[in-house]
């Protein structure tokens, strides 16, 4: 029911159909409210109920339907555009434009695109490699229909990959996909929590290959925002909206027949509740796309907290966003492995300030046998920042003949043997590889080929590129300038400290998850061992340092081998030659994670409040005296008594005798 009021007159008009006039359409032609029990054709998709059979349509003129804001005249309501509702606008992203109301009544963040669009691209690499096989060409716009040569970052050409995808193309599909078409062999896509129904818009107008796109949301809103959107981009032959649990959604479909390709979660916050469903719900070897904004979590600040929803403790290390990417992938294979079956890892990235992490699910009873292997315990030392794996099982093969038997440690001592100091014991954790770099090059092969089909392709081709050059057996990473503040010494370049592990004969790359980021399969020992070198040539005041300090125990110790910090060429990677956008900064102000939608609507302006009023808090810290010019809630939402005379609390002083 919306309530909306006359212009000039005290009348109050009851509307009884969400929708406007110049946007309604027959009960067939509206959104589908929910998923019906009758399977219908189309590998099981399930028939859907019309929101209201009869709806009560308004005879008002569109003119009447007036914004609940004050307007200065009401021409400018007779120049809406049709299907646009007062209080409402037109955002473009990539292809799609969607109907967006100016009340915080259905979640959206623009700074999201980026994940959109490596959605979409990955989406369709994904789509080309499986539909390949089923006789299926992928056709996307902008690409050329010639040989697909993948972007390789290493000086020596990839001759392998090359021959390899010319091979692919040769075998020549005798059924072509074109974006906008439904795809009879295609891809079955659930968005399980689609919110405005911007993405899966953006899948049925860019993404080939689909067969449907099922948009779920709970919020009844929502899924009229979505049937809505639906309409305005003429998408209805693809995508189809639903207003269901949506755990309940993917536990009903999860039957071999019925399962989804794909499965996208995106939640606000954490996905840890709809983890287990969306493991059953996808198909064989279909794809898992998921998103945490619940970085508090799993950064370290609560582990505990962690361990409820993902059964990981986090640690708050300077790794801890490469550690939170394997987390959820543990979690995500610890619950597919209790229905027999296991993940693949595609591509997990760590970006602003969400995770997103693309895995493969298949089923095979011998391969779980393998994820106690794959996990591994975490002891960080919180004096130096040295960290140790230790696996939770293990795996030995004879021949044909696989033992498996629990690990043995662990691998430090009571104190770290390089400060003194204790260990935290954090995890456990994926310790496999948590990309497949041969899809990654796929997809930035395809991204760099056509730049104009997204508007972040610079920084996926960056991030990408990072991807592809990162250390995949080397879990964690250290960062140069925390080394540096263990020993208070000034920071190394990063390309002479490259250049140093390079020279004692370690392997060392770069993490797209921090800037300053080292990875490398050098020991601690080795590590510490350059940094004493390094402070040689820049020392520090011993005479100040505290005995009991990390920093005198690690310099108090003779470096068991000379570093050589001459740069080597191979030190500087090519996606850092290149100037590749790999780091953007933020921008705008106050860029970042949005207020949750309202249910009532109205604006909900406390997340940003709030962030204001944190901004350098530990730099200025607010005086008493100062808190008195602050003003309280009730005062912001205008029922304070006290009026002017508001401050930051009104309890009254306790006087002491």
């Amino acid at each position: 029911m919306l309530v909306r009021t006359a212009r000039l007159l005290p009348i109050i008009i009851i509307v009884s159909h969400p929708l406007h006039p110049s946007c309604a359409r027959s009960a067939t032609r509206t959104f589908w409210w929910s998923l019906g029990s009758a399977a219908t054709a189309g590998r099981g998709l399930r028939s859907m109920e019309p929101l209201n059979t009869t709806p009560e349509v308004p005879t008002a003129k569109p003119a009447e339907y007036v914004s609940l804001a004050p307007t200065d005249t009401a021409a400018d309501e007779e120049t809406l555009p049709a299907g646009l509702l007062p209080g409402e606008t037109v955002i473009k992203e990539g292809k799609a434009a969607i109907l967006f109301p100016s009340a915080n009544e259905v979640f959206y963040n623009p700074v999201q695109e980026f994940n959109r669009d490596l959605t979409c691209a990955v989406l369709t690499e994904f789509a080309r490699e499986v539909l390949a096989q089923r006789g299926v060409k992928l056709v996307v716009p902008g690409e050329s229909e010639g040989e697909r040569v993948v972007v390789s970052l290493t000086e020596e050409a990839d001759e392998a990959d090359v021959q390899t995808e010319q091979e692919n193309g040769a075998e020549g599909p005798t059924v072509n996909a074109l974006v906008g078409e439904r795809c009879e062999h295609g891809l079955r896509v659930l968005e399980a929590l689609s919110a405005s129904g911007l993405r899966s818009v953006r899948f049925a107008l860019e993404v080939p290959g689909l067969q449907s796109v099922t948009a779920n949301d709970f919020s009844a809103k929502a899924a009229a925002l979505i049937g809505r959107n639906t309409d305005y981009n003429g998408v209805g032959h693809l995508l189809r909206a639903s207003c269901r649990d949506a755990s309940m959604l993917m536990y009903e479909m999860r039957g071999k027949k019925e399962r989804y390709d794909v499965i996208d979660l995106d939640p606000y916050g954490s996905p840890a509740s709809f983890l287990d469903a969306a493991v059953q719900a996808v198909s064989e070897g279909g794809l898992l796309c998921i998103t945490c904004t619940d970085m508090a979590v799993m950064a370290g600040n609560s582990g505990e907290t962690c361990y409820s929803k993902y059964g990981s403790v986090s640690i708050k290390a300077k790794y801890c966003h490469e550690m939170a990417l394997r987390i959820i992938l543990h979690s995500l294979d610890q619950r597919a492995g209790v229905y027999q079956r296991y993940i693949q890892p595609l591509l997990a990235v760590s970006v602003d300030f969400y995770i997103r992490v693309f895995v493969r699910i298949f089923t095979g009873q011998a391969t779980v046998k393998n994820s106690a292997s794959k996990q591994a315990l975490v002891y960080n030392c919180v004096g130096c920042g040295s960290f140790h794996l230790q696996r939770m099982g293990r795996r030995s093969s004879n021949g044909k003949h696989v033992k498996y038997s629990p690990a043995t440690g662990p691998p430090v001592g009571p104190e770290c043997e390089h400060c003194g100091q204790r260990h935290q014991l954090g995890g456990p954790i994926w310790a496999e590889p948590i990309h497949d770099v041969a899809f990654v090059q796929k997809v930035l092969s395809a991204v760099s080929g056509n730049p104009s089909r997204f508007g972040t392709s610079k920084r996926i081709e960056g991030m990408l590129s990072m991807v592809t050059e990162e250390l995949d057996d080397v879990p964690l990473y250290y960062t140069v300038d925390s080394l540096s503040s263990t020993i208070h010494c000034n920071t190394p370049p990063l390309l002479q400290f490259r250049s140093a592990l390079l020279h004692a004969g370690h392997r060392v790359s770069l993490s797209h998850a921090c800037k300053n980021g080292i990875k490398t399969d050098a020991p601690p020992a080795v590590i510490w061992d350059i940094m004493r070198c390094w402070e040689k040539t820049n020392p520090v005041k011993r005479e100040k340092l505290s005995e009991t300090s990390p920093a005198f125990k690690i310099l108090s110790t003779e470096p068991g081998s000379e570093a050589c910090f001459t740069v080597r060429e191979d030190a500087n990677p090519q996606s850092r030659k290149r100037h590749l956008t790999r780091f953007q900064e933020n921008p705008q102000a106050f860029w970042g994670p949005k207020a949750r939608a309202k249910a009532g609507g109205g604006i909900v302006t406390d997340l940003q409040d709030k962030s204001k009023k944190c901004q350098n808090k530990r730099k200025n810290q607010i005086t008493d005296s100062e808190l008195k010019n602050i003003h309280c809630k009730r005062f912001k939402q205008g029922t304070c008594t006290h009026g002017d005379r508001c401050c930051y609390s009104h309890e009254p002083e306790q006087t002491t005798e």
